[in-house]
């Protein structure tokens, strides 16, 4: 069962106010409803066909035909076909979708006058046209696609009422609302009343962020490693051109110890190469000093090239 599937089954089984209902009722209505001499609504979601059946059974008393049919093209899923036949225009015009013989193109104010009602709003629209990707896949979407542009625009602007950061464009013949970002996601499954999906959301997203800060760190390390081989054995090569040379010798004493140890120990660093010599010799000498006498050697060994 997909992320998507999850979420909705858990918001579909939310208890509400009788308002609440009507105004999740009406985004499911407006977006999946096919209306004519009856309303259809089909869907692939069978807790969403429950939840449909179960409000128009308790607030119109209406008992909703149901169809389950096996998907196209031979699909395992199964498609659910409601068909509500009495008080069709009772309950079109209750759930602000056709009034006064008018389709709403968007619903009217007062349908969502409080923030208990918004709420319910967008978790029906979530129930009919949205989708989320699971957190644990490379992306954090979450979208929306509904069917015309002023439509498009007026759940755009209801989103960002609360800060997602929500876009719309046109694709195909329809238009997708989408959020992106962990944190945004998120904030809508909070504001829809998913919270055994937050949670889950919430844990995958730790746990992604301290792996990618992991891997970071790792790679940052890795490539200091790298830079510390690579530097090493560009001092070894000028330390052989000296010997081949037979000028080591020539050196004075602090810069043949420096060669000596540094063809010792090729794998370690400056710091560590530094704190050999100062133990092995009694003499200190610090990381700078063995930086610089090591620039020496290589200004000399690039003379001799």
């Amino acid at each position: 069962m997909s992320f998507t599937s999850d979420v909705k089954n858990e918001i579909s089984k939310k208890r509400t106010s009788k308002i609440e209902y009507i105004a999740e009722l009406s985004a499911i209505f407006r977006n999946i409803a096919e209306i004519g001499d009856y309303v259809r609504l089909t869907t692939e979601n069978s807790s969403l066909a429950r939840r449909i059946y179960d409000l128009i059974k308790k607030l119109y008393d209406v008992n909703v035909s149901v169809t389950v049919r096996r998907g196209y093209n031979f699909s395992k899923k199964y498609i659910y076909i409601l068909e509500i036949k009495r008080k069709k225009e009772y309950i079109l015009n209750d759930l602000n979708i056709v009034v006064n013989n008018k389709y709403m193109t968007v619903p009217s104010q007062y349908l969502l006058d409080d923030e208990p009602s918004i709420r319910a709003y967008l978790r029906g629209l979530f129930l009919a046209v949205g989708s989320v990707n699971n957190p644990k896949t490379s992306r954090y979407h979450l979208e929306f696609v509904v069917s015309d542009q002023e439509y498009a625009i007026f759940i755009n602007s209801l989103l960002n009422q609360y800060n997602l950061n929500s876009k719309y464009l046109k694709r195909e013949n329809k238009y997708m609302i989408y959020i992106k970002g962990a944190e945004k996601i998120s904030d809508f499954l909070k504001i829809i009343d998913a919270p055994n999906a937050v949670l889950y959301y919430e844990e995958i997203r730790v746990i992604r962020n301290e792996k990618n800060n992991t891997n970071r760190l790792n790679n940052c390390e890795q490539a200091n490693v790298d830079k510390m081989i690579e530097t090493a054995n560009n001092q070894i090569k000028d330390i052989q051109i000296l010997l081949d040379a037979g000028l080591i010798e020539t050196l004075d004493e602090k810069l043949q110890v420096v060669c000596l140890y540094r063809k010792k120990y090729p794998d370690v660093s400056l710091k560590e190469l530094s704190e050999i010599i100062t133990v092995e010799t009694g003499t200190k000498i610090t990381k700078s000093g063995i930086y610089h006498r090591l620039n020496k050697i290589h200004e000399i060994s690039s003379r001799i090239k």
